[in-house]
């Protein structure tokens, strides 16, 4: 059995199988719906549901609180249409432009910036061509099929040869995938992967002027936004945000530094929350979303790209829609949801 679901405003149709989500079977189809985690955690493909009847699976109440379902709203990655649907969702071109593949990768190179962080870059198959946009993130596919995502670091235009993906790793003490990174991984190691996954990347139809907020590793899908901008030769005014606790936390802050020095447009803030006496720090101190309220209380005019851990990214979001006039609609987010934040209830 399956069921129509059509999209509003932008009146696409698609078919989505018996026990097949709407997200799930949006992404198979190319039709490209807002999301982030795919797992019920995040909020990002929150939807309201106009017509019909769907089923939810396992989700968070802090990514669907009950009063919003009461209303109609829907988690697209984890509902399940019981009828045909009308669902009111923005589209996000470009969020299902390029085909889903699985492919094989192998260990190019592993490097340790930071002890708790490994830069890995991926070799592709010469004979698949995967094609992503800059924010955008893979799924590794583990033994036991369980799946772990990773953003890629570098723009599409910086694969190198041979191509390559970029991946900054935080190790996770226990994590199934990232203790076997830290611990076994190494050089010719083949990793089987999926993807591109995500609709968090540049809006590029705007001249709007852009925020790049990250904390800790989410700077990786940063980092490909930024080399975008900069391969892509736009000229919008940027400043980047990159909040971690030390000064070791910022584990790619030369490159930061660097790219501000090459580009203009480009200004670097970072932001040490707890900054150690051996830090001499004398930069910006605190919350990295509160640094930004600080320098920019007034946001109605930007757009915002944060990415990082989920309180940073539910802080950002609230608090520039609530005190500094952000239109809700230009607050891009990817929060970086672990399995211990998927299963928080």
């Amino acid at each position: 059995m399956s069921f129509q679901v059509t999209v509003l405003p932008a009146g696409r149709n698609f078919t989505v199988d018996d026990d097949e989500t709407v997200l799930a079977a949006a992404i198979r189809q190319g039709i490209g719906l807002p999301y982030g985690c795919k797992d019920g955690a995040c909020g990002s493909c929150k939807s309201q549901l106009i017509e019909g009847q769907v089923v939810h699976g396992e989700h968070q109440s802090k990514a669907l609180p009950p009063e919003d379902e009461a209303k109609g709203m829907i988690l697209t990655c984890c509902a399940r249409p019981r009828t045909d649907c009308v669902v009111e969702a923005r589209t996000v071109p470009g969020a299902g432009e390029f085909p889903v593949l699985k492919l094989p990768s192998r260990v190019l190179t592993l490097d340790k910036p930071a002890g708790d962080v490994a830069v890995v870059k991926l070799q592709l198959p010469a004979n698949q061509n995967l094609q992503f946009r800059a924010g955008q993130y893979v799924e590794f596919i583990l033994r036991d099929g369980a799946r772990r995502s990773y953003s890629m670091a570098n723009a599409p235009s910086r694969l190198g040869t041979p191509p390559a993906i970029e991946l900054h790793i935080r190790h996770m003490p226990g994590g199934k995938f990232t203790d076997h990174v830290f611990g076994a991984l190494k050089e010719k190691d083949i990793l089987r992967m999926e993807g591109p996954f995500g609709s968090f990347f540049l809006r590029e139809d705007s001249d709007k002027p852009i925020v790049l907020l990250a904390s800790g590793t989410g700077f990786a899908p940063i980092k490909a936004i930024l080399e975008r901008i900069q391969d892509q030769g736009i000229t919008r005014p940027v400043t980047l945000y990159w909040g971690c606790r030390s000064k070791a936390d910022l584990y790619l802050h030369d490159w930061a530094e660097q790219a501000a020095a090459a580009m203009p447009t480009l200004t670097y803030v970072p932001v040490l929350s707890e900054p150690k006496a051996e830090d001499g720090w004398t930069g910006r101190t605190g919350f990295v979303h509160q640094v930004v309220i600080a320098d920019l209380p007034d946001l109605s005019s930007h757009q915002v790209y944060a990415c990082g851990a989920p309180i940073m990214v539910e802080s950002a979001q609230r608090d520039f829609v609530a005190r500094c006039g952000l239109p809700a609609e230009e607050f891009y987010a990817d929060a970086f949801t672990s399995e211990l934040d998927k299963h928080a209830g």
